[in-house]
């Protein structure tokens, strides 16, 4: 007799919930997620929820300890200088293989404006939430799909620590989002990718430093 596989929707909406509720922010690192807490707050048993937090782990949002749950993951200076590394060399790759449009160049304009109201509302869920679809929309024009998804969760990793970033770059990021649109729009794409590779370059510094500042404290 074969086993009854979990509805694969029931899994997957398992999978989002948990997974806004993580980058909602909602979590610091030393909270604990068990099955138990999360299929009585879902409503659902705890086979979908373990899938859930398997599939979570392998995009290693979290990790998963035997007997005691799960813990959103932490990550070293070291291990956040090679994922702002990695971003920076697939993403300047991704606006070199941007297929412009404008339909493209319409819709990262308006991406630009509507951060720009969310910046000035303070509103920082939304506001990081634009910058990843800034992000994310020049890395789908490259018509590459695999690098796209590779760049998707790379974002997500990058999100558990947006909270620390946001006040270190808010400042220029939608300039420069603004200024790698315009050269887009003159069809200079080695200027925008020099944009970009300092644009990621730039919070990438800010935040080991901070980070190391607080380490030292």
């Amino acid at each position: 007799m074969k086993k009854i596989r979990i509805p694969e929707n029931l899994t997957s909406m398992a999978y989002r919930a948990i997974k806004d509720y993580i980058l909602d922010g909602r979590l610091d690192e030393n909270t604990r997620l068990t099955e138990e807490f999360l299929s009585q707050r879902l409503g659902i048993s705890k086979s979908p929820v373990r899938e859930a937090l398997t599939r979570l782990e392998s995009e290693r949002l979290i990790q998963i300890e035997p007997r005691r749950g799960a813990y959103l993951r932490k990550f070293s200076i070291k291990e956040i200088g090679d994922l702002y590394d990695l971003r920076e060399a697939l993403e300047v790759y991704a606006v070199g293989k941007t297929q412009l449009s404008p339909a493209l160049l319409a819709g990262l304009r308006e991406s630009v404006e509507r951060s720009r109201t969310h910046l000035e509302a303070n509103d920082k869920r939304r506001y990081i939430e634009e910058d990843v679809n800034f992000h994310a929309s020049l890395t789908a024009a490259s018509g590459n799909e695999l690098l796209t998804e590779i760049l998707r969760n790379l974002q997500h990793q990058v999100w558990l620590f947006r909270r620390k970033t946001y006040d270190l770059s808010r400042s220029k990021a939608t300039d420069t989002h603004a200024a790698i649109v315009r050269a887009l729009e003159e069809g200079d794409k080695s200027r925008a990718q020099r944009l970009m590779r300092e644009h990621i370059g730039e919070v990438r510094d800010k935040l080991i430093h901070y980070l190391e500042e607080q380490g030292e404290r």
